[in-house]
């Protein structure tokens, strides 16, 4: 059975169970013309009324959220609970009122019988059973409404217990124990009234449940690139809890990354609140350890511009930035410009000075080519080009995977693999396949494109 249709069979039976109660007191009041009694019926009616409204409450709040209520429909319990209150304040002031006004006009002939006893026994046995069923099923569903039902029927108990212990004494002789008794039950009544009311008010003004957001924060904190929480604020509606939290990161990070954390963040909070409902923002921040290079490719990001082969180079405390830029092929010159210019600006802000900086434009190809084989012939002539325009550079060992195509303009499209050793750094590797592509470019005058992949000798 799901939890809805948990919540609503529980509910449907306290409903029975107190219009039961509510009419056996009633009678058995009016038989004995016990005042204690009486208030008891006043209270198991309350109990049929909220009972009442808390089955109708849980089916409204098990609708899912919709256009206009987007947190759902959870806090149509805590309103239920809070009209309930109000109830139970009000029977309280009665059941008060009507005892004083006994116990300063004298005596009240109260007469014990044995149905009256065990319909108070009746009552504490119900009570006990509702009572129990309903607290399970609250805790299993995280529901108020049935919260505070389980909460009404455990008074139950006390107030019975009162009265019956009222007629005892009423029975010795003692006939005002029977009003002090009402007012004891009026009393429990109230604080009852009390502690479900300040519960409920928390609720509906999303006052944050105490130690959600602390714990929260502390598991976020454990998540690997996570640098800090900015600020994490906690809505509790019905048996959902909205979590929203904001997650300092690092701004080198890309955008996978961030989300891998955010999903790291929210299994670890639903580890410990399965009904959490996270929303994370990140706060992207700059690290005191950043390079000038992760500074500027990341600002070319945030532009839409890809940077790289950053350079920074300082001469009698100036700082010189030079770095390629790639930018859609199909700009016209002055958009490429201004597209920069931006760049520009911001890095200097960035560098909080005026620093010297070059920008070389690239061309972002993106454009789709047919291709078609060369002739056996011509294919084996242009890979001897190749080849012999390698063996000029000595550190290239080998040359291998030369793939000759020809696009539908008669150009070349050439690709191929080249090896170093093991120990040449990637900077020399970058100079020397860039030789090597000038070379071939040179020696086929048609090349339109020239794609050289560098591995280590083996590899």
């Amino acid at each position: 059975m799901d939890a809805n249709k948990k919540k609503k069979r529980v509910a449907f039976s306290s409903v029975l169970a107190s219009a039961l109660l509510t009419v056996l007191k009633l009678v058995a009041g009016l038989m004995t013309g016990s005042i204690g009694i009486l208030s008891e019926a006043a209270h198991s009616l309350l109990d049929f009324g909220a009972a009442a409204m808390t089955w109708v409450a849980v089916g409204m709040s098990s609708k899912p959220a919709d256009r206009k209520h987007h947190y759902g429909h959870a806090k149509v319990e805590s309103i239920t609970a809070l009209v309930e209150t109000g109830l139970l304040l009000l029977t309280s002031g009665w059941i008060i009122s009507a005892a004083t006004e006994r116990l300063l006009g004298g005596e009240a002939e109260v007469e014990v019988t044995w149905y009256a006893i065990a319909v108070m026994l009746t009552s504490i046995v119900v009570d006990f059973s509702r009572a129990r069923a309903l607290s399970r099923v609250a805790k299993e569903t995280n529901s108020t409404a049935l919260e505070a039902d389980a909460l009404h029927f455990s008074s139950d108990i006390l107030s019975s217990a009162v009265v019956l212990i009222g007629l005892f004494f009423v029975s010795n002789g003692i006939f005002w124990a029977d009003a002090a008794a009402g007012i004891v039950v009026a009393v429990v009544v109230a604080r009852a009234a009390f502690q479900l009311g300040k519960k409920t008010i928390d609720i509906l003004t999303d006052a944050a449940p105490v130690g959600i957001a602390e714990r929260a924060e502390e598991l976020a904190k454990t998540v690997p690139g996570v640098i800090g929480i900015k600020k994490i604020r906690v809505k509790p509606t019905g048996p959902q809890v909205f979590i929203e939290m904001s997650v300092a990161v690092n701004r080198t990070l890309s955008v996978e990354k961030v989300r891998d954390i955010c999903t790291a963040i929210e299994e670890k909070v639903h580890g410990a609140f399965p009904v959490a409902d996270m929303t994370i923002h990140t706060h992207p921040v700059a690290l005191t350890g950043e390079s000038i290079a992760e500074r500027v490719h990341v600002i070319g990001l945030n532009h839409g511009l890809h940077a790289h082969n950053i350079a920074t180079n300082f001469n009698d405390g100036a700082r010189h930035i030079t770095f390629d830029v790639e930018v859609d092929q199909r700009l016209k010159i002055k958009e490429a410009h201004q597209a920069v210019t931006l760049l520009e600006d911001e890095l200097r802000r960035e560098f909080d000075g005026n620093p010297e900086i070059c920008i070389h434009l690239d061309p972002l190809r993106c454009e789709e080519r047919r291709t078609t084989p060369l002739p056996e012939e011509e294919e084996a002539a242009l890979r001897k080009v190749i080849v012999d325009a390698a063996a000029t550079i000595p550190a290239i060992a080998d040359v291998h995977d030369i793939t000759i195509l020809k696009t539908e303009k008669e150009k070349r499209f050439i690709t191929l693999h080249c090896s170093f050793q093991e120990d040449v750094l990637m900077e020399d590797v970058h100079e020397l396949t860039s030789r090597l592509e000038g070379a071939i470019y040179q020696a086929i005058p048609l090349a339109c494109r020239v794609i050289i992949h560098a591995e280590p000798l083996g590899g």
